[in-house]
């Protein structure tokens, strides 16, 4: 393992390989990612991998926006050999109440003002979409044709190796045990194969943001819940859209091989970074899915998994430096949407790192925006 780095980046998820090549592409040199387990072990590889630019926030609207562009050509961008899986036939949210009703009119508003081509849709139009759709809980729906879902194993796993091909040094396996820093200034990365000499720190450690922050002193406004996922075994494709519900607590897909995978969050989950599984997500799990597409009634659930949201106050990502601690940075408080903004959040945490322009105007994602009162709340979450 290298001794010294010009940049340290933590965490082996979208976030942290997605920064590592555009700094790599933009001409860094010497820069290390560290991950504790294997590329994508985290939230990235556990997560349900929906991409939907149908915000209520400007800024989560446009961050999306910028990042499924890049999904559209990503294999070819980072030059990956394999099918990253998008299936971009769209994603269809159901409104079950009338303050969701109210709100998708408002967010579609929004989105179409930005160039995002949603649209808010009838019930007759949802069940010409997705024809085993039960419809009888819900009032009315949006729909944007370019939104869809992908593989986030086959997609991180490109920015990885892309970024290697730029001179990255990837050291899987290896946990950070403390950050060296003093009188706010950082000078090395302490982990178990070794010291980094570096004044350059990147938490993207997405479940474990406050743990990195923990290490130089700052507590982050950031925690972690939770959230659990099944999959089915694979059965003929009847389902193109994605199908997510807020109030029903649900986001459903059927993956190009034929699996559905469906998740959930929940009041109760726990907030102790454990990625356990429990039998009343199962059972919840199920009974709203059947409510939704009864059609699933045979269909087998093979397994069940966890992964965590690192979820910030406002429910939007934070970017940027921290005020006190010069050298460190922040791609954290995803609020589940961290996969689906990687392509962004690599591009925009790098100009920000080089002191480049940013391609979209980030300041109002600084962690400085809880001190000020500035939250920018974000309503369409699971």
């Amino acid at each position: 393992m290298v001794s010294k780095a010009e940049i340290v980046i933590i965490g082996g998820g979208i976030s942290g390989c997605a920064i590592a090549y555009n700094l790599a592409k933009k001409g860094m040199k010497n820069i290390v990612l560290l991950e504790k387990e294997y590329i994508s072990s985290g939230a990235t590889g556990r997560c349900g991998a929906g991409i939907r630019q149908q915000w209520a926030t400007e800024m989560n609207c446009q961050v999306a926006k910028l990042s499924r562009e890049f999904f559209e050509t990503a294999e070819e961008k980072l030059g990956y050999d394999h099918d990253i899986e998008f299936k971009q036939k769209g994603y269809l949210i159901l409104a079950a109440t009338e303050e969701e009703d109210v709100q998708s009119k408002k967010n579609v508003a929004l989105q179409n003002s930005l160039g995002i081509d949603s649209r808010y849709i009838s019930l007759e139009d949802a069940r010409e979409l997705v024809p085993i759709l039960n419809t009888k809980d819900f009032i009315s729906a949006t729909f944007c044709k370019d939104d869809g879902h992908l593989n986030p194993w086959h997609t991180t796993l490109a920015f990885a190796k892309a970024s290697e091909r730029l001179g990255v040094k990837i050291y899987t396996h290896t946990e950070v045990k403390g950050i060296d820093h003093k009188n706010g200034e950082i000078f090395g990365v302490e982990t178990n194969r070794g010291y980094i000499q570096t004044n350059q720190v990147v938490n993207a450690a997405g479940g474990h943001a406050q743990v990195i922050g923990d290490m130089v002193g700052i507590e982050l406004p950031v925690y972690s819940e939770r959230h659990q996922i099944l999959v089915t075994e694979p059965v003929a494709p009847i389902l193109d859209p994605m199908i997510i519900s807020f109030s029903k607590d649900i986001y459903c897909q059927q993956v190009p091989h034929g699996a559905f995978i469906m998740g959930r969050g929940g009041e109760n989950e726990p907030r102790d970074l454990r990625n356990t599984c429990s039998w009343d997500f199962l059972e919840k799990m199920t009974e709203t899915a059947l409510s939704i597409l009864p059609n699933l009634k045979k269909t087998r659930v093979l397994r069940q998994w966890s992964g965590m949201y690192n979820i910030s106050p406002d429910k939007q990502p934070i970017y940027g430096d921290v005020p006190g601690m010069k050298g460190f940075f922040l791609a954290v408080g995803f609020s589940g949407h961290g996969f689906m903004f990687g392509p962004a959040t690599g591009l925009l945490m790098a100009e920000f790192i080089l002191g480049e322009k940013t391609t979209l105007p980030i300041d109002k994602l600084h962690i400085t925006r809880f001190e000020k009162g500035e939250l920018m709340w974000e309503a369409s979450v699971v």
